[in-house]
């Protein structure tokens, strides 16, 4: 096991599944997951590729704790301050999840990523879609910004195949964000959600995926949200058992009828 230097530990903000992160120096420390030997192999790919907006993976502590290089930044909170939630950040998010698709194009990893959840219910991906790994939980709490710019990505334990489109949905949910007005924190108040999606897949590049595609995958990753949370907080517990109990289920449902609302003033937008 490699040797890493002890020293002051620094407490990082705790995600919604993961707890007991920390740093030390210019390191990050992390609980050792069912998940870390997928996440260490595609950090070591985005390496090899000269990706640089992720962390790289170094090995494992002498508490067995995962550990990663440590980006400099500024991270949002839960809830985003208001500079987070600035439209003029938008196309640099779809700037930086377009260059980790660019940088995961090809890979194909000899890894099983639901060995653990392998019977949870699955969201069907866009038929006809090339599938690709990507981070898939590109929350406003993910990014570092640097200088007012989407600089780098953290907090990879979702990693898993998916598509653009159905990537670029997820990070449209969590960055527009599509949802109900009543579940977003009141920085969002009076937002307008077209003109803001499209600032995110304008920033992303059309060349790649469409403004049709997007929607499309909205549909079908709002749709199976609801079961799939349900079997998390049924089968993992943790952090998915606290989002259930606080009524995240009741959220996705109302996220999928508001969007049946308003999808036809997203198309007009994007048009």
């Amino acid at each position: 096991m490699q040797t890493f230097p002890d020293g002051p530990e620094v407490a990082l903000p705790a995600g919604d599944v993961t707890v007991g992160v920390v740093r030390v120096g210019d390191t990050v420390r992390r609980p050792h997951q069912p998940t870390s030997e997928a996440v260490a192999a595609y950090l070591r790919h985005l390496q090899s590729v000269g990706f640089a907006g992720a962390p790289r993976y170094l090995g494992r502590d002498a508490q067995r704790r995962d550990v990663l290089s440590f980006i400099e930044g500024d991270v949002p909170g839960d809830p985003p301050e208001p500079w987070a939630a600035a439209d003029d950040v938008l196309p640099g998010v779809g700037r930086l999840v377009r260059s980790l698709h660019d940088a995961s194009e090809g890979w194909r990893p000899q890894l099983d990523f639901d060995a653990r959840v392998r019977d949870r219910p699955r969201a069907p991906l866009p038929e006809g879609e090339p599938r690709l790994v990507a981070h898939r939980d590109v929350t406003p709490q993910n990014v570092v910004f640097r200088d007012g710019r989407a600089a780098a990505l953290v907090d990879f334990d979702l990693v898993n195949w998916t598509t653009r489109s159905v990537d670029l949905a997820n990070t449209a949910m969590h960055w527009v964000p599509l949802s109900d007005p009543r579940d977003r924190p009141a920085v969002y108040d009076g937002i307008d959600e077209g003109s803001r999606l499209r600032l995110l897949l304008d920033g992303y590049g059309g060349d790649a995926v469409s403004g049709a595609a997007v929607l499309a995958a909205c549909r079908l990753r709002f749709a199976g949200l609801y079961d799939s949370m349900r079997w998390n907080a049924e089968h993992l517990g943790g952090g998915w058992a606290r989002m259930w109990d606080e009524g995240v289920g009741e959220k996705i449902r109302r996220r999928v009828a508001w969007f049946s609302t308003v999808e036809p003033r997203l198309r007009a937008a994007l048009a």
